[in-house]
């Protein structure tokens, strides 16, 4: 054995897998290689294979079930499975993840990358090994054998030589029954803590909806009434807006909304569109940039780095001062709304003050907003704003979202102060939820630490407690090599009884 095992209870002892199986060769395997089984030889009918991604921790996934022929699984019938087997991976991050094969797959074949054990439960049980296998006992270990950076890999031999804590038969019929009983817990734990981050944005949109009612501010505006509606302001940006275009505005830049078709809104509130409220609407660059990508740069954004109310730089690209120039339609600066107009359509952010010059393709834009601030107007978009962008999609193949559409938007502003009340209010609401739903990961985190505690415990002999009166591990061991050898001698006398009978006949044939 190895000098990193632990020292087990009395009765236990370690031992391998292979150790387990009456025939390691055949019992446990892995999938067929290479060549042998492709992926265009798939069925939708027929005998069901099982893959990498049906297989978690404990947990068989019954999804995107493949088949192939009965000719071919007969062909491979050595990689075969039965319902009740072990399957493990062998590839992938996490490495070794195994789980039972559910009674409804009476027998399969599996892929290169997956490994079947078959165990007999005279000797052990099957969900004890599996619990073994999914703990950091096995994990860890795993990982001391990867091979490859990009995706981690053990081999065959690996699983087959994975050291097992084995306990007494019925000690381990106590611990699965133990484990269960807690594992049911933590679920049950894991269950209403998942009803968490829905309720967080559930109430992340009801601030939104009661902030665009005004009913977030309705106490500010009694304590406030004198403050310039929203009317006034509104007059003047467009007056500043004539008067920067010398009076050239197109007449449906004009146009005021008909407010008895929208929702009455607070006193000294006003309907009006984006592109009233703002120096204008475009839309960032179309068309091909396989080649204008570079290290360093402009930055230059895209759907991706647009997140509700936040830029995010994750997979955010670099082009050229030259290319820039020539882009200058599309171009970025702090205060800009970009709002995604293609798959999440409406999605939008402000673009922050350290993106001082910048870029985007396919994004619409709403350039340095005036009678809102800018975190109104994302707010805006990512809450109430939604029912109205989904009316204007367009498109069949692909939901789309044009600069027409976003110009045309209506809005409800508020008095400037109050909207800047608004978003204070918003954003430390907002800070509550957030507060809320870290506590809750940590809470998860827990309770995944916790099933490990329970699997370490369980291991170490900590879980149940030991019966002097059970057949000690060794015993059992002792039995399994007993009737594996018996087995082996049984096909050495049919080999030896086969070989000469084929003796006999060639002889009588002479």
């Amino acid at each position: 054995m190895s000098d990193e095992l632990i020292e087990l209870p009395e009765g236990w002892k370690w031992t391998t897998l292979e150790d387990l199986c009456l025939n390691p060769k055949s019992d446990i395997v892995d999938g067929p290689f290479g060549s042998n089984l492709k992926a265009s030889e798939y069925l939708d009918t027929g005998v069901p294979i099982i893959r990498l991604q049906n297989v978690d921790r404990n947990v068989f996934i019954e999804k995107n079930i493949k088949f192939v022929s009965f000719d071919k699984a007969k062909e491979l019938d050595r990689h075969s499975f039965e319902k009740g087997d072990i399957i493990i991976t062998k590839l992938g991050e996490p490495l070794g993840k195994a789980c039972l094969v559910p009674n409804n797959l009476n027998k399969g074949i599996i892929v290169a990358d997956i490994v079947r054990v078959r165990i007999s439960e005279k000797f052990a049980l099957k969900k004890y090994i599996l619990y073994v296998i999914n703990s950091q006992v096995v994990i860890c270990k795993l990982q001391t054998y990867t091979k490859g950076t990009t995706r981690p890999r053990v081999n065959l031999n690996h699983i087959r030589q994975l050291f097992i804590p084995l306990p007494p038969l019925n000690e381990q019929k106590r611990i699965v029954a133990k484990i269960e009983e807690l594992n049911d817990r933590t679920q049950r734990a894991k269950e209403a803590l998942e009803t968490i981050p829905q309720l967080c944005d559930r109430f992340r949109q009801s601030v939104l909806a009661a902030a665009f009612r005004g009913d977030l501010t309705a106490d500010w505006r009694e304590q406030n009434p004198d403050v310039e509606p929203a009317s006034v302001l509104l007059e003047r940006t467009l007056q500043e807006k004539r008067d920067r275009t010398k009076n050239q505005l197109k007449h449906n830049e004009l146009n005021l909304l008909i407010e008895s078709e929208l929702e009455e809104l607070p006193k000294g509130w006003h309907w009006t569109t984006f592109e009233q409220v703002s120096e204008r609407v475009t839309v960032g660059h179309v068309g091909s940039m396989k080649d204008e990508y570079i290290s360093e740069g402009i930055p230059f954004l895209r759907s991706q780095n647009v997140r509700e109310n936040r830029f995010d730089p994750i997979g955010l690209q670099y082009i050229s001062k030259e290319f820039h120039k020539k882009l200058s339609k599309s171009s970025l600066q702090p205060g800009d709304l970009v709002v995604v107009r293609s798959g999440s359509v409406g999605i939008t952010c402000v673009i922050p003050n350290n993106l001082k010059e910048a870029n985007c393709s396919d994004l619409v834009i709403v350039k340095q907003p005036k009678a809102i601030t800018p975190y109104y107007g994302s707010y805006y978009m990512n809450s109430v704003a939604r029912s109205h962008v989904n009316e204007k999609q367009v498109g069949v193949a692909l939901i789309h979202f044009n600069t027409k559409s976003m110009a045309q938007l209506p809005i409800p502003i508020a008095p400037y102060k109050e909207q800047e009340e608004i978003i204070g209010r918003v954003q430390k609401l907002f800070k509550s939820a957030d507060t809320i739903e870290q506590q809750y990961q940590k809470a998860k985190t827990n309770l995944d630490q916790l099933n490990q505690s329970i699997l370490a415990k369980a291991f170490r002999g900590e879980l149940v407690p030991q019966d002097p009166d059970d057949e000690p591990a060794s015993e059992l061991l002792e039995r399994i090599r007993a009737e594996r050898e018996k087995l082996n001698n049984g096909k050495q006398k049919s080999q030896r009884t086969s070989k000469r009978k084929s003796k006999t006949v060639e002889e009588q044939g002479v």
